[in-house]
């Protein structure tokens, strides 16, 4: 539902996404990555709930919030079988679902991402995925043929020095991160050569990072939407960065849209020749009951706030079900979720912030 609030439309729309991890594994290291809440699979095979550790391990990957979430489980690369599409299922009748999102890890050097998307295209879900196209010229055409929607593609630089600065020591290679960035050149090729949508993500955390993000908008911003996304640890530089961006560009605001149940929202803006651009930020949106007691549950702290639903698979386990990357203790097995009072509570947060939303929103058209 969209309506006018000052000069800009606001368009409410109910959060209906699952977020599935599908595979730990990751060719890149990049020194903010939460791996979505888990531990790094490689590095802790051989520990123990209560010893896994989030710091550079082999592989040099790290997953930022592990040291203070309460991972109690490794996650395991999900297949394409009937548990999964079993538990798409058992998802979807709990809670109104239409969209499934992919993540990792890396989800294109996942061996059977085809298979995935075609168990969720059966269940009738729209699929997209988070990638930073290390390779994705490989899978996406059978992607597409299975019913891939689109791609996000994290970008982290447009030069190999940029990519590299962001790595771990052991993959901070400019050499590498040249590799990368055309593999992911040849991801975008790939991905409008078979109709799957795509969009760049750009975390811009401070106006350092300024010159970098109009590289990328003038270097892809021809051939994908490009968005930029708050960092998670603003302190207001990161907002501030982005106004700069679109003060820079001249761009124009034409759409403000607002997840009703969820923490996301973003402008959409215009640049005056006609392209297309995004700033996403994050609200300070919490779950009425699980979140009121949290110990993260203040502005400085809570980082993403409530963004959604994510679902995992543990190791020798079953999949589990979670609500937020920083308490990870809060992640209970599918079974248990769908009879649960977050389930319930999650279900009556997202009706509940739509009708708020949507009324305030409409009583701004009448100021």
């Amino acid at each position: 539902m969209t309506y006018e609030a000052g000069h800009t439309p606001v368009t409410v729309v109910p959060d209906r996404t699952l977020r599935v991890k599908i595979i730990d594994d990751c060719g890149l290291a990049c020194t903010f990555c939460h791996n979505e809440g888990t531990p790094v699979a490689t590095d802790n095979r051989d520990r123990q709930f209560g010893e896994f550790t989030g710091a550079p391990g082999r592989t040099g990957r790290v997953s930022i919030y592990l040291r203070t979430n309460g991972a109690g489980f490794l996650p395991e690369r999900i297949k394409p079988d009937a548990d999964f599409a079993l538990a798409l299922a058992a998802v979807r009748g709990s809670l109104p679902t239409n969209e499934v999102h992919f993540t990792g890890g890396e989800p294109t050097l996942h061996p059977d991402l085809p298979g995935l998307i075609r168990i969720a295209r059966r269940l009738g879900l729209t699929v997209g995925l988070t990638s930073n196209g290390e390779n994705g010229a490989a899978v996406l055409p059978e992607c597409a043929a299975a019913g891939l929607d689109r791609i996000n593609l994290s970008v982290f630089g447009t030069t190999p020095e940029e990519l590299a600065a962001v790595q771990a020591p052991r993959l901070a290679s400019p050499r590498l991160a040249a590799r990368k960035l055309a593999a992911l050149g040849a991801t975008i090729e790939a991905a409008s050569r078979h109709g799957v949508k795509v969009s760049a993500n750009i975390v811009i955390p401070d106006s350092s990072h300024v010159e970098r993000v109009l590289r990328i908008i003038e270097e892809h911003g021809r051939t994908v939407v490009v968005r930029m996304l708050v960092s998670l640890e603003d302190d207001g530089a990161s907002l501030a960065a982005m106004r700069n961006v679109v003060d820079h560009l001249g761009a124009v605001p034409v759409q403000r849209i607002i997840t009703a149940g969820a923490s996301d929202q973003r402008t959409r803006y215009r640049l005056p020749d006609g392209r297309t651009l995004y700033a996403k930020s994050i609200r300070q949106v919490r779950l009425p009951r699980t979140c009121a007691d949290c110990r993260f549950n203040n502005e400085q702290d809570c980082q993403e706030g409530y963004y959604g639903v994510r679902m995992y698979r543990a190791q020798d386990g079953p999949f589990m079900i979670g609500v937020c990357i920083q308490r990870m203790d809060l992640c209970v097995s599918l079974g248990e979720f769908v009879m649960s009072r977050m389930c319930h509570e999650v279900a009556a947060f997202r009706e509940d912030e739509l009708a708020r939303l949507t009324r305030l929103h409409r009583a701004a058209t009448r100021v």
